[in-house]
């Protein structure tokens, strides 16, 4: 049965995103790893040779400087990170060059911070020229900019940037390179790789060690974030082991290796995609069963009569979670109609009572259905 899903996505695939950990292309002590950049950079090559299109989203800047300078410790604070990341940059990017030159082919360097794509005009441009790229027949390689992030226009790591990037290009397959199988069953104890998850749920995030290699950022828990965002916009997430040779090859002929998520059923539209992956909230809005019920399982647009409590400050046009009052968990996102100063007068009533209590009512709606994604 798995090989079926296995063989229908692959089958599917016309462009993919091929993620590569920190852990994947640097050696213990934090030294770039060369011959598994040129492993990886060979298998790329191979898949854009039998017509696929290929972006690199590459982790290692940092734990490439800290080689270069001698580190053993990822530095602390964030002027040490970015420097360190500075040094490390022009490394990973040349080694990846380097390597492409050997089969006459080239890198591009895509440096992205999450401010970049949360400018609509910004997310089209970085997508119209991914796509020259592809058309000039280069292989595009792509970090945070490390240099210049800072926690507030920060993905946080490279998985998140990954999922962007797979929403960005509508890529139809992301294959996440670690340095584990895929998700274990019981990760402590090291046994049972699932190798096919249908869907998300919370016993399948119960499962992430959480843990965090100490040249990298992200661990079994930011990938399964990762691959629910990806498989919520319509795409297919496959997280195995970078160091397994020629497993890209082997993963695009089929073969059961790491773990499979599978895709939603249905594929969100792009513009979806950018509002609800590539925007950062800036508050929160707070809904009863009954709009939990008409949002989450009957697709209805949010109305004021169904807030309950509104948090942070925001302006009309900005993204809000959405979050159920009873537990406070989010469950949806969209660009709110209202700005919080507003809401807070008219959380509770009916959108009829909005034009006595504001002076105006420019929508029915808080969040229509049109402008929220599900998260």
């Amino acid at each position: 049965m798995e090989e079926k899903y296995r063989k229908t996505i692959v089958s599917g695939v016309k462009r993919l995103v091929v993620k590569v950990g920190t852990g994947v292309i640097t050696t213990k002590d934090g030294l770039l790893d060369m011959s598994q950049v040129a492993s990886i950079s060979r298998q790329v090559v191979g898949l854009k040779r039998r017509g696929y299109e290929v972006v690199i989203v590459s982790s290692g800047s940092v734990g490439a400087g800290m080689g270069e300078l001698g580190m053993r410790k990822r530095p602390a604070t964030l002027p040490e990170i970015q420097a360190t990341a500075a040094v490390g940059q022009s490394k990973l990017i040349g080694a990846y060059d380097e390597c492409f030159k050997q089969e006459s082919l080239h890198a591009a360097q895509v440096l992205l911070t999450r401010e970049d794509l949360e400018d609509r005009n910004r997310y089209l441009n970085t997508c119209n020229t991914i796509n020259a790229l592809f058309h000039l027949g280069v292989i595009p390689v792509i970090n945070e900019n490390d240099t210049v992030s800072v926690d507030e226009i920060s993905f946080s790591d490279n998985d998140v940037l990954s999922v962007v990037v797979t929403n960005l290009l509508r890529a139809e397959l992301l294959v996440m390179l670690s340095s584990v199988d895929g998700l274990y069953e019981r990760p402590d104890e090291g046994a049972g790789l699932v190798s096919l998850v249908k869907e998300i749920t919370a016993e399948t995030k119960s499962l992430a060690s959480g843990s965090k290699t100490h040249l990298g950022m992200g661990g079994m828990e930011s990938k399964l974030k990762a691959a629910h965002m990806a498989t919520n916009s319509g795409e297919a997430v496959i997280i195995a082991n970078g160091r397994t040779p020629g497993i890209l090859s082997k993963i695009m002929d089929g073969e059961e290796l790491g773990t499979l998520f599978l895709p939603a059923r249905k594929k969100l539209k792009s513009r979806k995609r950018w509002i609800g992956f590539a925007l950062r909230p800036k508050g929160r809005v707070y809904v009863d069963d009954g709009a939990f019920a008409a949002l989450a399982r009957r697709g209805k647009s949010l109305l004021a009569s169904g807030i309950t409590d509104v948090d942070g400050g925001f302006d009309r046009g900005d993204v809000v979670s959405i979050c159920a009052m009873s537990d406070k968990a989010e469950f949806a996102r969209g660009l709110t109609n209202y700005s919080s100063t507003e809401l807070m007068k008219i959380k509770g009533q009916s959108s009829a009572a909005i034009k006595k209590t504001l002076g105006t009512k420019p929508y029915d709606e808080v969040v229509h259905r049109d402008n929220m994604v599900l998260v």
